[in-house]
């Protein structure tokens, strides 16, 4: 049996180590009722591989179990290469594409190694849904579906938003959660972790154990984590994400780029950081002995030291100063390795290259960019509505998006 740290054999010290980070636990008493049996937890995540990069904001359950390991208690992770062929309806506005067997094969291995970049690999119990999902016959799908009611799975909020917006939901999308709740019965969970968006999904496993005789998952959501704009959550699409695999000196231009205010949240939510260090920073942050600056700084390097090592975080944190305090640029600039098209006026269309460069997520996003007097060619911002520039111009430059992401253009 593992035993808990000592100085976490106090209930309600960990009580406040499941809630550290803005956590819920539904229902709390349930909690208690579990760790005073004195036992390690069970404590579930599940994830499908539906994209093969992760960010910040999906490490907030992985960085919450690394805690929870850290105290005692046994972790399980699931990887969902059964309910990735479904899709986790969890707030869309539309059915998911379907994903290739091959695709989640892909996924899933570049999530398992990032994966393992935080969690304690030996003491990780590592699963795959699809070993049980898949061999499951038509009775017994149907055994497991007559457990819930389509009013019950209507109530969801994404389901009853497309259901009033007479918007289309596939029958297939009705089985995810039915799925997510069996795999909590087959590993036989204390506890299942997931966003706040995943309640629902979390609820239905504890409502599927009590049917099946079994003690029921108590449920753990974690909030979703603000992007770089400090408004969205963090996500590819606003353009707003901190990747786990970026560059260390990307990945600490970025952070030192959140608002002041999101300090807390990140603290907690993506900081290796124990509970007393995050109390202790925040308490001197907020008394005014610390810097909000250097406070920031720390995080910075703090995540470039879980991801690429503390030598990666010291050059990193050099090259950010570089550029905003000595205004230079970065030595390692990335040379643009694509065609250049030039139209029969010698100018060369500045949006479609942001988005063949990686600069920008798409043609539309660069137009919104460049409006917004953030990109520079050749040190130069280039004025709203200036779409168009002279290949001569572009050629040996460096094409500047933001203050940190560059591209040289040979």
């Amino acid at each position: 049996m593992l035993v808990y740290k000592e100085a976490f054999l106090d209930i309600e010290r960990q009580i406040q180590v499941f809630l550290s980070g803005g956590a819920n636990v539904v229902p709390l008493e349930a909690l208690k009722e579990k760790l005073k049996k004195g036992t390690p937890l069970r404590v579930k995540l599940g994830v499908d591989p539906t994209a093969p990069d992760l960010h910040l904001g999906h490490a907030v359950p992985l960085r919450k179990l690394r805690q929870l390991q850290n105290i005692g208690h046994q972790v399980v992770l699931i990887i969902g290469d059964g309910t990735a062929l479904i899709g986790d309806p969890s707030g869309r506005n539309s059915t998911r594409p379907p994903l290739t067997a091959e695709e989640i094969a892909e996924n899933a291995a570049t999530y398992v190694s990032q994966a393992f970049k935080i969690l304690n690999k030996e003491k990780t119990e590592l699963v795959w849904n699809g070993n049980w999902l898949t061999p499951l016959t038509l009775a017994e799908i149907l055994r497991l579906s007559s457990n819930f009611t389509v009013a019950r799975i209507l109530e969801r909020d994404d389901f009853s938003n497309r259901y009033k917006q007479e918007q289309p939901i596939s029958l297939h999308e009705f089985l995810y959660p039915v799925m997510q709740a069996y795999d909590s019965v087959v590993v036989e969970a204390d506890m299942e972790i997931g966003g706040t968006d995943q309640l629902f999904n979390l609820l239905a496993g504890r409502e599927l154990m009590e049917k099946m005789g079994m003690e029921p998952q108590v449920c753990l959501t974690l909030p979703l984590l603000e992007g770089t704009d400090g408004k969205n959550k963090m996500s590819k699409t606003y353009g707003n994400y901190i990747g786990i695999t970026d560059e260390p000196a990307d990945m600490f231009g970025k952070v030192m780029s959140i608002p002041d205010e999101l300090m807390p949240r990140y603290y907690h939510l993506t900081s290796s950081y124990d509970l007393s260090e995050v109390e202790e920073i925040l308490a001197a942050l907020e008394s005014g002995s610390l810097h909000p600056n250097l406070a920031k700084r720390r995080l910075a390097a703090n995540i470039v030291i879980e991801y690429w090592g503390a030598n990666a975080a010291v050059e990193a944190e050099a090259a950010f100063d570089k550029v905003f305090k000595d205004h230079g640029l970065p030595e390692d600039i990335p040379v643009f390795e694509g065609e250049l098209v030039v139209d029969d006026s010698g100018e060369v269309y500045l949006p479609q290259l942001l988005a063949a460069s990686g600069l920008a997520a798409s043609a539309s996003e660069a137009r919104r960019l460049i409006d917004n007097g953030g990109v520079k060619v050749a040190g130069e911002a280039q004025p709203a509505g200036a779409y168009h520039t002279a290949a001569a111009i572009l050629i040996g430059s460096v094409l500047q998006v933001g203050k940190r992401r560059h591209i040289r253009i040979e």
